[in-house]
């Protein structure tokens, strides 16, 4: 099989480095990876093309790149569920961080925040007389969890990390619920309230923006937004609420749940305060935008047809928590 991978390179060794494209026509067995294809490039045809593999299995998470881009694992993409009409693929670097070499990127940052979480137990009620032995039903949950190889490729295509470095990044919150789902980790009753103020702070768990693309990224099925939304549940649940992103879920589900709509213009409002007036100031450059572009909010609401049977939902939805 003949494909052609289109390669972002970078060099930084040359005078002034840029990033640039390289084409490689080259043939293949008709069930090779894209990972095939590039150590054949490697091997036979340019030995200064740079890239990280190891087990070629999907289970070091070495040769995570950007292919037609989107976030990937090399090894476990074959190339012909990826090439265009013209045979192409386009083969990138993974994202958002910082790019040493052709398609090796600097993980720095990215164990930063994952030691940032505390990846370990931290059990703070008192010793067991004896060997802690978790249920086989909390373990069982855990256990897609605990299948993250830590590849990077949700923290390569996550949207808020592109314009905030700060936050902590789908894989390292991941990593948080491993320990504050665990029942041995914080108080007696599993409980790990402490953990979860710290993930409550600015660049935390209300940072996500829920763009879901760290789940479609993910190669091994982690689905890391929804370990970040179960870390907001835990949160409320455990009494942390006076956040803009708690109380922005409150209000949400206030507003929805009265109307069986979402009221826009009181949504801020009501997250930030009715009386935080500096806050609400901070508003009114957005708000004047918004007026001058047409894009504000109506305060009149046209009536919805079926409005009351989804509040009867949403209603008892909330009389049984939420199920």
């Amino acid at each position: 099989m003949d494909v052609t991978l289109k390669i972002r390179r970078f060099d930084p060794s040359v005078s002034q480095p840029e990033s640039y494209w390289e084409s490689f026509t080259l043939s293949i067995a008709d069930n090779g990876t894209v990972l095939d294809a590039l150590i054949k490039i490697r091997e036979e045809v340019d030995g200064t093309l740079s890239l990280r593999c190891s087990c070629r299995s999907s289970i070091c998470g070495s040769c995570a790149v950007r292919i037609n881009g989107h976030a990937g694992l090399a090894c476990k993409i074959q190339a012909s569920t990826v090439m265009g009409d013209d045979d192409v693929i386009t083969v990138e670097p993974a994202g958002v961080m910082p790019v040493v070499k052709d398609l090796v990127v600097d993980f720095d940052t990215f164990w930063e925040k994952i030691r940032a979480v505390k990846p370990y137990l931290d059990h703070q009620g008192p010793e067991p007389e004896s060997e802690y032995i978790a249920s086989n039903e909390s373990m069982l949950h855990l256990s897609s969890v605990t299948a993250c190889i830590m590849c990077g490729c949700c923290v390569s295509d996550c949207t808020v990390l592109e314009v905030d470095p700060t936050f902590l990044g789908p894989a390292a919150l991941a990593k948080a619920y491993r320990f504050t789902a665990d029942p041995r980790d914080g108080d007696a009753d599993g409980v790990s309230k402490d953990r979860l103020e710290d993930l409550t702070k600015a660049t935390g768990m209300w940072d996500c923006t829920r763009c879901t693309e760290c789940v479609t990224a993910c190669p091994k099925g982690v689905a890391p937004m929804d370990r970040i939304m179960a870390l907001r549940e835990q949160a409320i649940e455990a009494g942390l609420t006076n956040t803009n992103g708690a109380r922005h879920a409150e209000v949400f589900g206030d507003l929805v749940g009265h109307s069986g709509r979402l009221d826009e213009l009181m949504l801020p409002v009501k997250t930030v305060g009715m009386m935080n007036i500096p806050a609400l100031l901070n508003f009114l450059p957005v708000g004047i935008r918004a007026l001058t572009h047409g894009k504000m909010p109506s305060l009149i609401h046209k009536s919805i047809e079926g409005v009351e049977g989804f509040r009867r939902l949403y209603k008892k939805a909330e009389e049984e928590g939420g199920e």
